[in-house]
């Protein structure tokens, strides 16, 4: 048997459960999941390794019409991942009536890459919903293989697994069999503290913040991590840091439980918020966060 190889991209609108899928398919927590749209703002392999097959997962952010400089940089990261799939999984679920983005709609019209087109979260509708909705995207995308699931509920998983390996072409691996990811262990500190303040806060808090990682010390016992969280406002930096630095604290704990768990070790982790005026619109500040 030849040995398979490609890329798997997940496409769909913000809170889908798109990141839900990829943390399924890959059996690791790599995307950060929140109630919240627009969660995930960035592109985030995940690969699966076997002797016979190497099939590299992108979790993607949800597709939108962009308001900021950050929303457009998003956005390529979607473009980027319409145009090297060799399967798209393009994700709904059974309260969507369309795509967000006409344009990518469009192109997945138009495209001779297979696509499986998912109706998730089955498990919160009857079987006539979902019905309706599979005889709706029938009509948007007659080319596209339709599968009910529960992403959460691991339903209906496995015939995607099985669709997945009959389509990924014959190839040799991308990447080292023993990776799991091609994003650094810094990124995914950076995205387990940002979670914790898109699960604390509402409104327009969540989608202001930025966090980097300052630096990143290991040691024989523990590591030792610094992190600023990056605001746009004064009166952010006060509604994050809380009453005599209450709610900061509350992340701090939050965020070394999961970070630990992630890495198998014990950490000192130190938060910091910062103000930086306007940061989603700087074209400049955007590529220092690596977007």
């Amino acid at each position: 048997m030849a040995h398979k190889a490609g890329f798997v991209n997940i496409i769909g609108n913000p809170n889908v459960g798109k990141s839900t899928l990829m943390n399924q398919l890959v059996g690791e927590r790599l995307s950060i999941i929140t109630s919240k749209a627009q969660t995930t703002r960035h592109r985030i392999m995940g690969i699966v390794n076997d002797p016979d097959y190497q099939v590299v997962f992108s979790d993607t952010p949800g597709v939108l019409n962009p308001h900021y400089k950050l929303h457009e940089n998003m956005m390529q990261f979607v473009n980027e991942a319409l145009k090297d799939a060799d399967v798209f999984l393009f994700v709904t679920d059974i309260f969507e009536d369309t795509l967000n983005h006409p344009e990518t709609l469009e192109r997945l019209k138009k495209t001779k890459t297979p696509i499986l087109l998912l109706i998730n979260k089955i498990d919160l509708g009857d079987q006539k919903r979902a019905e309706d909705k599979a005889n709706y995207w029938h009509e948007q995308l007659p080319n596209a293989e339709i599968l009910p699931i529960s992403a959460l509920e691991k339903f209906n998983l496995e015939p995607i697994w099985k669709r997945i390996l009959e389509l990924l072409p014959e190839s040799p691996p991308y990447f080292d069999k023993e990776e799991i990811t091609d994003r650094p262990l810094r990124f995914f500190v950076s995205e387990i503290i940002r979670e914790k303040i898109f699960q604390q806060y509402s409104k327009e808090i969540p989608y202001s913040t930025q966090v980097e990682i300052e630096t990143y010390e290991e040691g024989p016992k523990f590591d030792i991590i610094r992190a600023v969280i990056y605001v746009e406002r004064d009166s952010q930096k006060g509604i994050i840091i809380g009453h005599k630095g209450i709610k900061l604290k509350h992340i701090g704990i939050e965020a070394r439980k999961d970070i630990e768990k992630f890495i198998s070790k014990q950490i000192h982790l130190e938060l910091y918020v910062k103000v930086d005026d306007n940061w989603r619109q700087s074209d400049k500040k955007l590529r220092s966060f690596g977007y």
